[in-house]
């Protein structure tokens, strides 16, 4: 997470106190505060003032992981139970700075969550736009719950419903090429292999140029991972390892870039078959 100078201030004084929208930190609570994420700081003589220990503190965090649990935990509400400052007036001051970084605090259980504004999404028209039928429909539903869960910090729910996305996509295209297609059981990998010779798709082919034979192996890959990352980070399993928010992002735009180059091939195979009909 990356906010700029305007927000490091504004964030720096709101850790402080200064901003008179939150208590007062000492300079020894404000080490113990960084120390919470990982330095190993010491309070003594020499120390600078406290606006600019803190605004350097927010500068060597700024643009990782971290950056978002400092923001989370300065809007920490047991912070404020018994003082005379308002959480919601602090909440709304720093949304007006955080908003131009793309950000935004909302509430979250009693605690509150940053949001990403827009975000690096990759946006994805698919070809059952106007389709009645249950299994387009359902398509329609993960892109979007994919986007909304990404948005809202779902990021183990954005990951299973990618796959979900996927998973649909691949039987839908491949109900197009086989009216009786064999029963899905589960396996991406194995699906896909349908999918794939029914678009001539295979990487194996020997009139195919190398670079383009890589960028099929690596659509092979994707499937492959999605299939495992769903098994290790998703909200459908017990989970492995707990997604962060660039590993949910690259599993939804991978599924989206995936099922956007097989929409075309798939138009492409067909518009083929059909002009060597005639």
């Amino acid at each position: 997470m990356k906010i700029s100078e305007q927000t490091i201030s504004a964030l720096g004084s709101i850790i402080t106190g200064d901003a008179k929208l939150s208590p007062y930190r000492s300079g020894s609570q404000l080490v113990l505060f960084f120390n919470e994420f990982g330095l190993e700081n010491i309070y003594g003589s020499g120390f600078p003032s406290r606006w600019y220990y803190a605004e350097e503190k927010l500068r060597e965090f700024n643009d990782t992981p971290t950056m978002k649990n400092i923001v989370i935990a300065t809007f920490d509400p047991r912070h404020f139970l018994g003082k005379e400052h308002s959480i919601n007036a602090a909440v709304e001051h720093f949304n007006q700075f955080i908003e131009f970084d793309n950000y935004q605090l909302r509430p979250a259980g009693k605690k509150w969550e940053v949001y990403q504004l827009g975000g690096s999404q990759i946006n994805l028209s698919h070809p059952y736009n106007n389709s009645v039928e249950i299994t387009h429909i359902f398509i329609d539903e993960q892109i979007k719950k994919c986007d909304k869960k990404l948005t809202e910090g779902d990021f183990d729910g954005a990951i299973t419903n990618a796959r979900s996305f996927v998973e649909t996509v691949l039987s839908a295209i491949e109900k197009e090429f086989d009216i009786n297609p064999p029963e899905y059981d589960g396996n991406l990998p194995k699906l896909y292999r349908r999918v794939q010779k029914h678009l001539n798709l295979s990487p194996g082919q020997e009139n195919l140029a190398e670079c383009l034979q890589q960028i099929l192996s690596g659509l092979t890959s994707i499937i492959s991972g999605l299939a495992t990352l769903r098994n290790t980070m998703s909200d459908s399993h017990v989970i492995s390892y707990k997604p962060l928010e660039y590993h949910a992002r690259l599993a939804v735009n991978s599924a989206k870039t995936l099922c956007d180059f097989l929409f075309e091939t798939k138009e492409y195979q067909m518009q083929k078959k059909k002009n060597s009909a005639t």
